[in-house]
């Protein structure tokens, strides 16, 4: 079966070109149908510039764009003919698959939420966000959907988190942690405390708190947070890489010993930093929503666009929708997860 791939050509601090290259890339390597939405002119320019036959893509002219720092629910309003409100529309109405954007996140999940609507049993989208571990590969949620949730909000998310990471990694029954500043189930504010009552008292795999540091040990599958924290996270995970890689290759450079001893590992360093290369893990997906959107990161370039699109082709072939909305429902039927909720 061959899918429809919609891709925001004009979101992205390296857009158009380093999405329209992704796009392209994507096409050669899993062969499916690519819809360019973004602005035509753009979008011909850098077709003419990459020797691109724009015949083998389908082009839907979006000429105003959303920029990074607008507003999320004003821009969407106002901007009818951006490319994530003419991406999601064509979501909505089935003319794609799935929608891949790496623009404004805020207004992507806004988009998706008001035009494609939540799946039943589901309140607010999360961004579940896959981490390299100790023990191969966990997954996030929330990294950036919600800042002011509820509790139900962030129980929602380990159950979607669940769904996805046993269809995707093929693990039964993953284990399922809520990020906190301790173990203990006495730690937190109330608003943790309250959400670890209601993991407690569900059907799922829920081991506890997970510390921060823990988070890259491997020792849970799926670890839950508030959009905010979540983000912060991932911004402090993404710095700290970035600045020791940095002090690493300065170290070596004022060493001839250790330029010697570049050369010798030049091959695992490689391997090294593809564990660490977002670009590796492509976008994150938003879950919750009623259709397939891939969030990518707004540095990404054009390898990371092309895996963003091998997300949501993998997301379309799980039918995860169904099996989240299935999950949930069964849950919220269970007699011990009722019984709580009324106490």
């Amino acid at each position: 079966m061959s899918y429809k791939i919609g891709v925001d050509i004009s979101g992205g601090d390296y857009a158009p070109e380093e999405i329209f290259k992704g796009a392209v890339l994507a096409r050669k390597e899993y062969g499916e149908d690519m819809v360019l939405i973004g602005v035509r002119e753009e979008i011909e320019a850098q077709a003419r510039k990459h020797k691109v036959d724009l015949n083998d893509f389908t082009v839907v002219h979006a000429p105003e764009k959303i920029d990074m720092g607008e507003s999320p629910a004003t821009s969407v309003r106002r901007k009818k003919n951006s490319s994530i409100t003419i991406g999601t529309n064509l979501l909505k109405e089935k003319k794609i698959d799935a929608f891949v954007s790496c623009g404004n996140t805020g207004a992507a999940v806004c988009a998706a939420t008001l035009l494609l609507g939540l799946i039943e049993g589901v309140e607010r989208p999360g961004i579940g966000l896959m981490l390299p571990t100790r023990e191969g590969v966990s997954l996030v949620i929330d990294v950036g959907a919600n800042v002011d949730p509820k509790p139900m909000h962030l129980f929602q998310y380990g159950v979607m988190a669940s769904v996805y990471y046993e269809l995707v990694f093929n693990k039964e029954n993953p284990s399922v942690g809520l990020l906190n500043i301790g173990e203990e189930e006495t730690k937190g504010s109330d608003f943790v405390k309250n959400v670890h009552k209601l993991f407690a008292a569900a059907p799922l795999n829920f081991t506890g708190n997970v510390e921060a540091k823990h988070m890259f040990s491997g020792k849970c599958d799926c670890i839950v947070c508030d959009g905010f924290v979540g983000n912060v996270a991932l911004k402090v995970t993404e710095g700290c890489a970035e600045t020791m890689g940095k002090f690493l290759f300065d170290t070596i450079m004022k060493d001839p010993l250790g330029l010697f001893g570049l050369l010798l590992i030049k091959r695992s360093l490689r391997k090294f930093k593809r564990i660490l290369d977002y670009a590796e893990y492509g976008g994150a997906p938003l879950l919750g929503v009623d259709g397939v959107v891939i969030i990518g990161h707004g540095r990404s370039n054009s390898k990371a666009v092309k895996n963003a699109v091998r997300a949501a082709i993998h997301e379309l072939k799980r039918d995860l929708t169904s099996q989240i909305k299935s999950k949930i429902n069964g849950i919220l039927q269970d007699e011990k997860f009722k019984q709580s909720m009324i106490a």
